[in-house]
C-alpha cells in the first residue's frame, strides 16, 4: 500500500468508529461493547498490517485457505481472527481451533465435525447461522429450527456457543435492515430464556447496512 492509501484507511477506521460510539451512545451501551470486524478476504497481508497500525485488532476471512495463508504470514501478530464465510464440512479440519470465533455454524453435521476436529484440551467458540431473511441462497438455519440445532451444539464437547449470527436480506437503505437485526435479538433472547444459558454475542450486519 502507498502513503496515501494507508491515510484512506485510517480515515476510513476512525469514521466508521465514530459512528459506532456515537450508534452505543444512542442506544445507552458502551462503545467498547460494540467490535468491529475488519473483512480482510481479499485483501492483502499490507492492507492487515496497516489496519493493524491504527489500531484494529480482529480480522474476519471467508475463505480458509486464505485466511490459513495470511495466518501463517502473519504468526505474530496479536490480532483475532474469525471465520465468517460458509465452512464446507470437509473443511472443519482446516478450520477448527485456528479462529478465535467461527460464525457460521449452520448445521448440526458441520458441529459434529468441528468438534471431532478439535485438539484435546483445545475448546472453539462459535454462532449458530440463522437464515433470517429465510432466502434459499444463503447458509444458515430456518428461525423455527433454531433451538433443537442450539440443543444440539451444545451436547457437543469443546464447543462453546456464544451467540447468533445472520446476514439480512440486501437492502439498497441499510435502514430497511434493522427488523431483521431486531428479530435476531429476539431469536436469542428467547433461546436464552428456553435454554437457561447466556448467549452474549449477536454477529449482524455488513458495510452496507450501516445506516449513514
Amino acid at each position: 500500500m502507498n502513503p496515501s492509501e494507508t491515510a484512506a484507511l485510517g480515515e476510513r477506521l476512525e469514521a466508521v468508529r465514530g459512528r459506532l460510539a456515537e450508534a452505543a451512545r444512542i442506544a445507552g451501551r458502551k462503545p467498547e461493547d460494540v467490535r468491529l470486524i475488519a473483512v480482510s478476504k481479499l485483501h492483502p497481508v499490507e492492507a492487515i498490517l496497516a489496519a493493524y497500525g491504527f489500531g484494529q485488532r480482529v480480522f474476519g476471512e471467508n475463505y480458509v485457505q486464505e485466511a490459513l495463508a495470511k495466518q501463517e504470514a502473519l504468526p505474530d501478530l496479536d490480532v483475532e481472527w474469525h471465520c465468517i464465510g460458509h465452512v464446507q464440512t470437509n473443511k472443519a479440519k482446516d478450520v477448527a481451533g485456528r479462529f478465535a470465533l467461527i460464525h457460521t455454524v449452520d448445521s448440526e453435521r458441520l458441529a459434529e465435525a468441528l468438534a471431532r476436529r478439535l485438539e484435546p484440551g483445545i475448546e472453539q467458540e462459535v454462532l449458530i447461522q440463522v437464515n433470517i431473511g429465510h432466502e434459499p441462497q444463503k447458509a444458515g438455519v430456518e428461525p423455527g429450527d433454531l433451538p433443537a440445532l442450539a440443543e444440539a451444539v451444545l451436547a457437543l464437547p469443546r464447543l462453546e456457543v456464544r451467540g447468533l449470527m445472520c446476514l439480512p436480506p440486501f437492502f439498497d437503505d441499510g435502514e430497511a435492515a434493522r427488523p431483521y437485526f431486531a428479530r435476531l435479538r429476539e431469536l436469542r433472547d428467547d433461546l436464552e430464556a428456553r435454554l437457561g444459558i447466556k448467549l452474549p454475542e449477536l454477529s449482524m450486519g455488513m458495510s452496507g447496512d450501516c445506516v449513514q
